[in-house]
């Protein structure tokens, strides 16, 4: 097995005295895992990074074996991760991305969404900028892994129009109408989501809140505590910013 192509980094696991075993997601062969001989030299500690962006080469001999990776950086998110929550949200987007795709499957879809999000952390001025963009990611990532939302007319109604809710058991849209009676057993349905435009700070915790439910029960059951953990402290970082 040989393979070239520019990936994103996702995770870095020690391996041995000096090596790393490096999971990194490719456009077109989906998640990748290669052992990087002096993976923890002062060399390529930088290089690295969850959220770099490489071009790898995996060489393995055998079909099934680990392959053996070398790695040049192309964009490096290092400066980043002087920034709370700039640094947060890339430990998350990386570690849910890790945690949660199989490996060698194609996903190109989420592979350019990373990016984006990734580039939108980078080049935001605030936090506001790229949090829009997390929660559509977070959505993205359900909705590959079988557990999209239907947020396109109300489950009650049928109607595309004053969706502001969602079920919490089923994912799917209620309007202000449909939802009479029982808007506390309900979910919050930003506006960005359904008609795009920028969020408020309110709208962004809303969708935090919306994506964290279904997160939760239905992608990250039985995962290491450090996978939600990772989220937990991304959303108190930034409830605290807002306040």
């Amino acid at each position: 097995m040989q393979l070239r192509a520019p990936a994103i980094i996702l995770s870095v696991r020690s391996h041995g005295e000096h090596g790393a075993i490096v999971r990194a997601l490719t456009e077109r062969a989906g998640v990748q895992a290669g052992y990087v001989r002096g993976g923890h030299s002062r060399r390529l500690r930088p290089v690295l990074q969850p959220a770099n962006a490489v071009v790898g080469e995996w060489r393995a001999r055998t079909e099934g074996a680990l392959a053996e990776l070398t790695v040049e950086l192309t964009d490096s998110r290092a400066p980043l991760y002087g920034e709370p929550l700039a640094a947060a949200a890339l430990d998350w987007v990386s570690v849910l991305t890790a945690a949660t795709l199989p490996e060698g499957q194609p996903y190109p879809q989420l592979y350019a969404a990373l990016d984006g999000v990734i580039a939108a952390i980078a080049a935001a001025p605030s936090a506001r900028g790229w949090a829009a963009a997390l929660v559509r990611y977070e959505l993205l990532m359900l909705a590959a892994m079988g557990f999209g939302l239907d947020l396109s007319t109300c489950a009650v109604t049928g109607r595309a129009d004053k969706l502001i809710y969602v079920s919490p058991k089923s994912g799917r849209a209620v309007s202000g109408a449909g939802a009479q009676g029982y808007e506390d057993r309900l979910l919050r349905l930003p506006a960005f989501l359904t008609e795009g435009g920028p969020a408020i700070w309110l709208d962004i915790l809303d969708g935090l809140a919306l994506t964290g439910h279904f997160l939760a029960r239905d992608l990250l059951i039985d995962r290491r505590r450090d996978v939600p953990g990772a989220r937990e402290r991304l959303v108190e970082r930034l409830k605290r910013a807002v306040a």
